[in-house]
């Protein structure tokens, strides 16, 4: 008796797409000055190294091609992977800088791209290359004010916010949120929560249920082990005070 040993193709699928909320950060270029850029990038990613390992990142250069500065794509991508992120699309880049992208398998966002041109081309490579660089790097953020997120952050995903971060849903165990200012989860905090990661000593914490794995606030932290005294779904601050956390309950 033979066995058919595509069979079970006709009957399982081979693989399927599913819809998926993916949060990546985006590093908006303000000089075209790599040594600056690289500086600026190691002490950002030094503060939150886990956080920042490997993690995605979109780069955006409309900022940049808006003053007119040139820039080689292809060596500030191997700058930004030597330092140890993952750079998986461009924005905002002229139609060199995307074939330059494209170049490193980098895809292109096209929707975002400057209409670029010849002209913009030619006058891009005829600037002065003494002109000053302009502010190398404003963030390296999800956005630069208030971050609001109205889906549940699930385990594995990371958000990072440069003001503060305010959530809607609850934030799942294995999920990271950080902030460098306050940070309120209106629902469970299951995963770790990290504010004023910029080293504001006045941020803050608030959530509605407090089953965190780790909280911290300028690098004070505390673990699932410390929080066992803690009461469940109810809504609770964190602050410093005399370089002690203190977590208080609001009602």
């Amino acid at each position: 008796m033979s066995l058919d040993v595509n069979k079970n193709y006709d009957m399982q699928p081979v693989l399927e797409f599913k819809s998926s909320t993916f949060f990546v950060l985006v590093l908006i270029i303000h000089s075209n000055d790599l040594m600056m850029i690289e500086q600026k990038l190691r002490e950002k990613t030094s503060q939150a190294q886990d956080f920042f390992r490997n993690s995605p990142i979109i780069l955006d250069v409309h900022e940049l091609n808006q003053q007119s500065h040139g820039i080689d794509i292809i060596k500030l991508i191997n700058l930004i992977r030597d330092i140890g992120l993952f750079p998986v699309g461009i924005r905002g880049g002229n139609d060199q800088q995307n074939l330059q992208a494209a170049s490193l398998f980098i895809p292109v966002d096209m929707s975002q791209s400057s209409a670029s041109s010849q002209a913009e081309i030619q006058k891009t490579a005829t600037s002065s290359p003494s002109a000053a660089p302009h502010e190398v790097i404003k963030e390296i953020v999800v956005s630069t004010a208030t971050t609001l997120i109205n889906q549940p952050v699930r385990s594995g995903q990371r958000i990072y916010a440069s003001g503060d971060l305010i959530i809607l849903t609850q934030v799942s165990a294995g999920a990271e949120i950080m902030a460098e200012g306050n940070i309120h989860v209106y629902n469970t905090l299951r995963g770790r929560a990290l504010a004023g990661v910029q080293g504001n000593r006045d941020a803050r914490i608030f959530c509605s249920d407090l089953q965190a794995e780790l909280i911290s606030i300028a690098g004070d932290y505390k673990t699932s082990e410390d929080l066992k005294d803690i009461t469940p779904r109810k809504p609770v601050q964190i602050y410093l005070q005399d370089q002690a956390l203190i977590i208080k309950e609001l009602i």
